[in-house]
């Protein structure tokens, strides 16, 4: 019996990505900032667990709960009867709420709830996965939230799901609206894709896709989200920080000088 609470948290890749969720964006207390605290390292030693008792393989969600997501649902999935087609269908709808986000690091907005994220808009990669999250379970899949990070490279973390179809788990980016597969079809999981580089590369679309490299699944962690307690979180809307707003200026310059830890978090 292994050690969970060795895996979890803040500290599971290293001082330096502790010290960037330490000042993650999203307020304290918020369900974004649990998602991130209570996060288990995927690894060998705990891949058994992770995909075999963390997390249900159905969803709970009672219909008639959150009627907004449901009609949102409803819209993306209409004509699209198969799994595989449901949930294309919803990674193509999240994919599309960056294309009505607020791009002014000044009144900028991360959280709320998933209807206040559709609403505005979002390239916030953790709001867009839970929005995935939610519409999945609503949708009838079960579905977790996965945290990607390349550890050896500085503010290098993407958020992305995976959701559940006959008890296989398969990772899915909602931002960038790529569904991974198997070449026969079978969802291929975060552990598949750590484990096999062609399956992440045969995904690549380019510029579009910027998620979809090998590098960026050097590390990963699942955190647990139920849409059907939505009444025991904290969807607090919050502003970008001083901290991360220093690490987006930095990048709308294109990292000049080179991509590198701001803020001495690797010392």
């Amino acid at each position: 019996m292994i050690n969970i609470s060795t895996y979890q948290g803040l500290g599971v890749f290293g001082p330096a990505y502790k010290i960037m969720l330490e000042n993650d964006a999203h307020a304290s207390g918020s369900i974004d900032r649990i998602l991130v605290e209570s996060m288990i390292r995927l690894c060998s030693e705990t891949v058994d667990f992770l995909y075999n008792e963390y997390a249900p393989t159905r969803s709970f969600y009672k219909k008639g709960t959150r009627t907004e997501l449901e009609q949102y649902v409803e819209m993306t999935i209409l004509d699209n009867h198969s799994e595989e087609e449901r949930i294309a269908a919803i990674a193509r709808f999240t994919g599309s709420l960056q294309e009505s986000a607020c791009e002014d690091l000044k009144l900028m907005q991360i959280g709320g709830t998933e209807e206040e994220i559709i609403v505005r808009g979002s390239g916030w990669c953790s709001d867009v996965a839970r929005v995935g999250c939610a519409l999945c379970q609503v949708a009838g899949f079960a579905a977790r939230l996965v945290s990607l990070f390349d550890t050896e490279k500085a503010y290098s973390g993407h958020v992305i799901i995976e959701v559940c179809r006959a008890k296989i788990w398969g990772a899915v980016d909602p931002l960038t609206n790529v569904v991974y597969r198997h070449p026969g079809g079978k969802p291929a999981s975060t552990w598949d894709l750590m484990n096999n580089p062609h399956l992440i590369e045969c995904h690549s679309r380019g510029e579009s896709t910027p998620y979809t490299v090998v590098s960026q699944f050097r590390g990963a962690a699942i955190s647990n989200y139920f849409v059907w307690r939505w009444r025991e979180y904290d969807y607090t809307v919050s502003k970008i920080n001083d901290y991360y707003r220093s690490i987006l200026e930095m990048s709308n310059k294109g990292w000049p000088g080179g991509l590198r830890w701001l803020h001495g978090e690797d010392r």
